[in-house]
């Protein structure tokens, strides 16, 4: 265990001797509500995580009878190498994971969210995990030709789908589509099923969305080819996803850092990542979410 891993472990059991409030988790009863998250969890060798099923960030996949994708993979090995074997799924709509999580519904937000100022005011954020630009859904031969934010805002009667909570929400509205003309659904296949039906007639958000809906072969969807991705002040967006926490929970994301900081990058990353269709170029580089959380 390295330093800073250890010093969460440390923090944790400290949390234990003193019984401070901090509010830890739910489940362990009245004692569970004396400590900390870190401790209770090392105590009980498992924590609850919330996630949107969303592929391939974070799904309950039916046949393996078990939540997997990118976020719940990195989340088993990290608190695993900590010492907690167990982790519980607890599914929630993108939009209800940061009000879930602080009421004590899961303790750990696994669905690949991005970090955004806005959302650093209300939850702690690991490290990230990944990068990755955005994209469009649209029907085939793409009839209203949307190949960026800025088509749809120049087509009076091009409606776009988004995923409730989601980034592109706010893409949408800071590159100057009107809301009325944004259609929200509660997750990123009910969203392709609205272009598909023709509630909307293109679907934002990040092209490894895309990309999984795509390799259903529905034939009833395409990718929208080129594609210019939104630009926020200037600049080209560029999304970096990692774990959300309670701002109590300090020592844990201190410890899951540690964890973070000795595999983000190596070969055991990647192979627990590329069977969801990630690689070297979804790698986040040396960004923190200290940097992300002041842009």
């Amino acid at each position: 265990m390295t330093v800073r891993a250890r010093r969460g472990f440390l923090a944790g059991i400290a949390g234990v001797a003193l019984a401070p409030l901090i509010g830890g988790c739910d489940s362990g009863g009245d004692t569970a509500s004396r400590v900390s998250t870190l401790a209770w969890a090392l105590r009980q060798g498992k924590l609850r995580i919330g996630y949107a099923n969303e592929a391939p960030y974070a799904y309950y996949d039916t046949a393996a009878r078990r939540v997997t994708g990118e976020a719940p993979e990195i989340a088993r090995t990290v608190l695993g190498d900590l010492g907690i074997r167990e982790i519980e799924g607890v599914l929630a709509e993108f939009g209800a994971l940061i009000p879930g999580l602080k009421a004590r519904r899961f303790d750990i937000i696994a669905a690949g969210m991005y970090v955004l100022p806005e959302r650093c005011r209300e939850i702690a954020f690991s490290n990230p995990t990944y990068r990755v630009r955005e994209a469009f859904i649209v029907a085939p031969g793409n009839p209203k030709a949307l190949h960026s934010y800025a088509d749809v805002v120049r087509r009076a009667d091009a409606r776009l789908a988004v995923v409730a909570g989601a980034v592109q929400r706010s893409y949408a509205r800071r590159n100057g589509v009107p809301d009325e003309r944004v259609i929200v659904f509660p997750d990123a296949v009910s969203a392709m099923e609205g272009v598909v039906a023709g509630r909307a007639d293109a679907y934002a958000a990040t092209s490894l969305t895309i990309n999984d809906l795509l390799a259903r072969g529905t034939g009833k969807v395409e990718r929208a080819v080129p594609f210019a991705d939104p630009q926020i002040n200037g600049a080209v967006v560029q999304g970096y996803g990692a774990f959300g926490f309670r701002k109590t929970d300090a020592d844990l994301v201190e410890a899951f850092n540690g964890g973070l900081a000795r595999l983000i990058g190596t070969p055991r990353h990647l192979d627990l990542v590329r069977p969801f269709g990630f690689t070297e170029n979804e790698f986040p580089g040396e960004i923190t979410a200290a940097a992300l959380c002041r842009v």
